[in-house]
């Protein structure tokens, strides 16, 4: 049977529930179809990579809306998928939307991964689709992870390489910033870009008690919606943090910047910008 539960966080990473179990994570839920048909192209990618097989039990962190951890059920059969996330608008529409396909075993839980008490080594897969880079002790999260999975247990993860290799955020946010300084995201505090660096995910997780991973470059579009109107929309609601001190002259000189960005990104599959991605993969240690 599908459904949520909630549970409590870590004192470091109150902001990001306060962020996900609020306005941002209402926004996400209300955009879910769009928001996973923007990363679809990584699916195959990333569930490929998982190796699930029938009877294995999954693992899902930082499920969103639940697009992974369905695919992951599916593919598991006889096996279970269980997808955790901070925020409860998200999980809601995840859970509706398994019940809904008929994916019987999907479960879903309101957590923190970093500090949940997970049943000792109880899965086979631990996967997430940009979903782990969020954490406030990295560290602290997947050693956590690491003891509730079995003793070589599949790793997979899609995380964003660095900003200079994705313009779907450069381009974005040198619109925004309408001749202002565009922000730099941090690469080794909580955000999309936390994992960039490969030698940083690999010293998390050996540190965590797995396998040295492999960090293989994938590239693929991502989709921000079937029409300029529609992708403006999208990316204020993801980006619009960036114009929240600005004038009414420079917010004007941002949309129009922004209009003329997607534009130039628009085809008649919609508007599409380049991403590159890694797809970690490694093994819990014995």
């Amino acid at each position: 049977m599908t459904g949520t539960d909630t549970a409590w966080v870590a004192p470091a990473n109150e902001d990001q529930l306060r962020a996900w179990d609020t306005a941002e994570g209402v926004f996400w839920a209300g955009q879910a179809e769009l928001f996973e048909h923007s990363l679809q192209r990584y699916d195959d990618w990333l569930l490929r990579a998982a190796e699930i097989r029938d009877g294995d039990h999954v693992l899902d962190v930082g499920c969103g809306t639940g697009s992974t951890t369905r695919a992951a059920a599916w593919l598991a059969g006889s096996g279970t998928a269980h997808g955790v996330d901070l925020s409860s608008p998200m999980l809601m529409v995840a859970a509706r939307r398994a019940r809904d396909t008929g994916v019987g075993n999907a479960t879903y839980l309101q957590a923190d991964a970093q500090v949940h008490p997970f049943e000792p080594a109880a899965y086979d897969v631990l996967l997430s689709r940009t979903g782990c880079t969020f954490f406030a002790d990295p560290v602290a999260a997947f050693t956590n992870l690491a003891r509730a999975m079995r003793p070589g247990g599949q790793v997979a993860l899609l995380v964003w390489q660095a900003p200079s290799q994705n313009p779907w955020f450069t381009e974005l946010t040198t619109a925004l910033a309408a001749g202002r300084v565009a922000p730099a995201p941090p690469l080794d505090a909580p955000s999309p870009f936390a994992f960039a660096d490969p030698m940083r995910v690999a010293d998390i997780l050996t540190t965590a008690g797995f396998a040295t991973p492999e960090c293989e470059p994938v590239k693929e579009s991502m989709y921000w919606g079937p029409d300029v109107h529609t992708a403006e929309r999208f990316v204020l609601g993801v980006l619009g943090q960036q114009l929240s001190d600005a004038d009414a002259d420079t917010r004007a000189r941002a949309l129009t910047n922004l209009r003329r960005t997607l534009v130039k990104h628009y085809s008649p599959g919609g508007v599409s910008f380049p991403s590159a991605a890694w797809l970690v993969t490694s093994r819990k240690t014995a």
